[in-house]
């Protein structure tokens, strides 16, 4: 069973759908014990980072997502940005899951970075065209699996220990999109 984490700012229907298309019994929930239980924590979220850790914090879901070190934590768009340490979008602390910060996309390039990007890898899986909207993006370090390009280096999908980040909407990003989901809930990119 994969836990969508409920705190008021997810793009749930799509990404429940999606998951559930790839075969997994999904549950909205904010339950620590469901929570606990589930084989994969799935953190969605669009809007802004300082609203997100006011919810995540209000229904204390920053103390039960740090306790979880077996099962797979995957922070989708926001979901991705709020599993690191700062974010300068509200100059707030975040769930501190993944060593790095968040900032504006620096480029001359219209913002948000909006549509559809390659992804760059070395992984198999992540060397395709995949659908982003952000305006914040986190900063390259060695945690990153896959970047896209928009005149600058947008980390696109990170990991570290047990938690995955993914700034695109693999829900929105056809076949491969759903593939990556898939390998996401699996337990990551590294060492599969």
């Amino acid at each position: 069973m994969i836990a969508i984490v409920d705190y008021g700012l997810g793009n749930i229907n799509s990404l429940k759908k999606a998951i559930e298309f790839l075969g997994y019994e999904t549950i909205l929930t904010d339950d620590e014990s469901i929570i606990y239980k589930a084989d994969a924590i799935v953190l969605p979220g669009v809007g802004h980072f300082k609203d997100g850790m006011a919810e995540i914090k209000n229904k204390r879901l920053d103390t039960i997502l740090k306790r979880i070190k077996n099962q797979p934590i995957i922070g989708i768009c926001l979901g991705m940005q709020l599993l690191f340490e700062h974010s300068d979008e509200g100059n707030v602390e975040g769930l501190g899951l993944i060593p790095g910060r968040i900032v504006p996309i620096h480029t001359s390039q219209p913002i948000p970075h909006l549509g559809w990007n390659l992804l760059k890898s070395d992984h198999q899986l992540l060397q395709c065209d995949v659908y982003f909207i952000h305006s914040y993006q986190a900063i390259m370090n060695n945690h990153v699996v896959a970047y896209a390009d928009y005149e600058c280096q947008i980390p696109a999908v990170v990991q570290y220990n047990n938690c995955i980040g993914i700034q695109f909407h693999p829900e929105k990003s056809g076949e491969q999109g759903l593939a990556i989901l898939n390998q996401a809930l699996k337990g990551g990119f590294i060492n599969d």
